[in-house]
């Protein structure tokens, strides 16, 4: 009989469904848990087992979730369980713990998110809590998958990565090359996308983004200033959600008072067909990120990429070869960065064909299926000993 694997994630776990459909592909019996909808889960005939749990520090609610999900674990009595997002992989440990330990666990560190990136007084205040958390959580975690080499390092020097963590880049789930070309092949050509944007003779700046202040759309606002000063013609174009993201989102009057060259878009089904529209993807996040998803499908659509030198950034980007990387918080560099791309558009379109080779190459589902079939079998034959999954290489021009 096929393993068992239970994937537990959030609000978005269905945008992993390729990687899961890729898993059962390699032979494996998959099923899902999670806090958001399981819609998409059933229209592909993938068991989906509702999950919630609270983003917030709350002591009496994350029990209660650990407890649930305890008691998920002996109904499913899954041979593997992976979890995604932070809390769930705080809890996953400590609920197979409780349902006996006839589970093995995976955490996925898809980034370090907001409790260790800098810039957020409360996350300072409760980081020592969540450190002691991932310290027993890596207690009785048979593996941690990291998507960047920086993490790893990271959890090891605080102690919080457990006896056998494997970098698999963009281990959250890797960017569906097929899927997004099958997406591009049926939408609109970039012509007839950006005449039905109004913006046929524009030059276009996207950020594919939650509108939050941690995800730099702040200071994209201020180089948008920058770049409307010497290019009037610019239009940027957010794209993503704004009103769900509560104390963090960036207020809809720092946007209206840059119209019209600043559009809001809210979030869209349509974004392979906007980011081939566009003329420069820029990225300006200053949060944990892991692999940024983004930045990938950046990649595929052929869009030139400007992003922050963050570590999630800069394991995909090398400065100068596949994209350009400015400093976090400075409007002004990520401004003169996207102007040069504007202003040179025929080296821009030359760094992102090599993006779009390295994202295809590194970043492929079928490789990150692949690595994790190889870790299920080595967690499988061994019991949670020495693993021998593959790790794959890094990008050789990325900067350090």
């Amino acid at each position: 009989m096929s393993a068992h694997v239970l994937y537990i994630g959030g609000e978005d776990h269905a945008l992993r469904l390729p990687f899961l459909r890729a898993m059962q592909d390699r032979g494996f019996r998959v099923s899902a848990a999670g806090s958001g909808s399981a819609e998409p889960f059933g229209k592909a005939s993938i068991p989906f087992y509702p999950f919630e749990f609270s983003r917030r520090v709350s002591p009496v609610a994350d029990v209660q979730s650990v407890r649930a999900l305890a008691r998920l674990l002996d109904e499913l009595r899954p041979d593997l369980a992976q979890g995604y997002d932070t809390k769930p992989c705080l809890m996953l440990p400590i609920a197979a713990r409780l349902s006996g330990g006839r589970t093995q666990t995976i955490r996925t560190i898809c980034g370090r998110g907001r409790i260790y990136s800098p810039g957020s007084l409360v996350a300072v205040a409760v980081r020592p809590v969540y450190c002691t958390w991932h310290r027993l959580a890596a207690q009785s975690t048979a593996a941690t998958v990291f998507e960047i080499d920086d993490d790893r390092r990271f959890f090891e020097s605080h102690r919080m990565a457990g006896a056998n963590g494997v970098v698999i880049p963009a281990g959250g789930g890797g960017v569906d090359v097929e899927g997004f070309e099958a997406a591009l092949a049926c939408s609109p050509s970039r012509a007839a996308m950006r005449e039905s944007l109004g913006l046929a003779s524009a030059e276009i700046v996207i950020t594919v983004s939650r509108m939050t202040r941690q995800k730099g759309i702040p200071r994209l606002l201020e180089a948008a200033d920058i770049v409307h000063r010497e290019r009037p013609g610019v239009r940027f174009l957010l794209v993503g959600p704004r009103e769900s993201e509560g104390s963090q989102a960036v207020s809809a009057q720092e946007i209206e008072a840059r119209a019209p060259y600043v559009i809001a878009t809210g979030p869209r089904l349509d974004v392979p067909a906007l980011l081939r529209a566009a003329d420069v993807f820029a990225f300006p996040t200053e949060f944990g990120e892991g692999v940024p998803r983004a930045l990938l499908e950046a990649a595929l659509a052929g869009a030139p990429i400007v992003a922050t030198n963050m570590p999630g950034c800069r394991a995909v980007l090398g400065d100068g070869e596949n994209g350009l990387l400015t400093p976090p918080r400075s409007p002004e560099k990520l401004a003169h960065a996207i102007l040069d791309c504007l202003a040179d558009p025929e080296a821009a379109r030359a760094r992102a064909a090599r993006a779009d080779e390295s994202a295809r190459r590194l970043y492929s589902l079928s490789a990150i299926a692949d690595n994790h079939a190889s870790l299920y079998a080595s967690l499988l034959r061994g019991g949670g000993g020495a693993i021998g999954a593959p790790v794959s290489a890094q990008p050789t021009t990325a900067s350090t």
